[in-house]
Order: structure tokens, then C-alpha cells, then sequence
């Protein structure tokens, strides 16, 4: 699963709120079809691995895959039956922020329809809304 090598802060604050839509990566710029992001929110490295395999293996490894999101900020949690306070929990995985208009996946190199189909595969996976877009 994807996790940064190294981190500017080991925990961050934690920002429940996504405001606004995507300035940057909101045009496909690698391949000819995209998944893209119809509303804001957090997807985990399991999230953004699971959806990878989905698409590779509907598309029986032909073509390529981009993923364009990466999962970069750290998640907290406190362990069972643990007293409050004493201090933040440790990091338990890592999230991707994305805002509604982000193409987070592009592929190239199969049919319309293959892709079509492997993107609607992938986006059950996801806990956003999504759409397929062409070049």
C-alpha cells in the first residue's frame, strides 16, 4: 500500500471539513480516460490499492494505469478501551484529501468500453461519488 517515505510532522491536525473544488489535477494529462471525483473527501492507501487491482485485472494487466492521488496525511487512532486524554494516539494509516473535481485515475491503451466498465468496477470501491470521463 502507498505511504510516504518521510513526513515534514509525524501527526497532523485533523480537518473534517473539505472546502471548495480541486484547482490542479482537474484535466487528464497521462491517459485518454479518467475516473474523476464528483464530491470531496478522504481515501485511504487500502482504498486507492484495492481500486488498483479492480482496474488491472479487469483489463487483464493490457494498457497502463496512473494513479494521481497520494495518500499523505497521517490518521491518529487510540487503541481500545483507552482513558481520554494522555495524548494523541499513533498513527494508524494514511489518507489521499481529494476535493470534488480531481482526476484521481487515468488509463490508456484498451477500449472505451473495457474502460468504462473497469473505472465502474473501481469506483464501488471508493467512498465518493465518481465519474468516467474521456479525453
Amino acid at each position: 500500500m502507498l505511504a510516504p517515505k518521510k513526513v515534514k510532522h509525524r501527526k497532523w491536525f485533523r480537518t473534517d471539513q473539505i472546502r471548495g473544488k480541486a484547482g490542479r489535477m482537474t484535466t487528464l494529462a497521462f491517459g485518454s480516460y479518467g475516473l474523476k471525483a464528483m464530491g470531496a473527501g478522504w481515501i485511504s492507501s487500502r482504498q486507492i490499492e484495492a481500486t488498483r487491482r479492480v482496474m488491472t485485472r479487469y483489463i487483464h494487466r493490457g494498457g497502463k494505469v496512473w494513479i494521481r492521488i497520494f495518500p499523505d496525511k497521517p490518521i491518529t487512532s487510540k487503541s481500545s478501551e483507552v482513558p481520554m486524554g494522555k495524548g494523541k494516539g499513533d498513527v494508524d494509516h494514511y489518507v489521499a484529501v481529494v476535493r470534488a473535481g480531481t482526476i484521481m485515475f487515468e488509463m490508456e491503451g484498451v477500449p472505451e468500453e473495457d474502460a468504462k466498465q473497469a473505472f465502474k468496477l473501481a469506483a464501488y470501491k471508493l467512498p465518493i461519488k465518481t465519474k468516467f470521463i474521456v479525453k
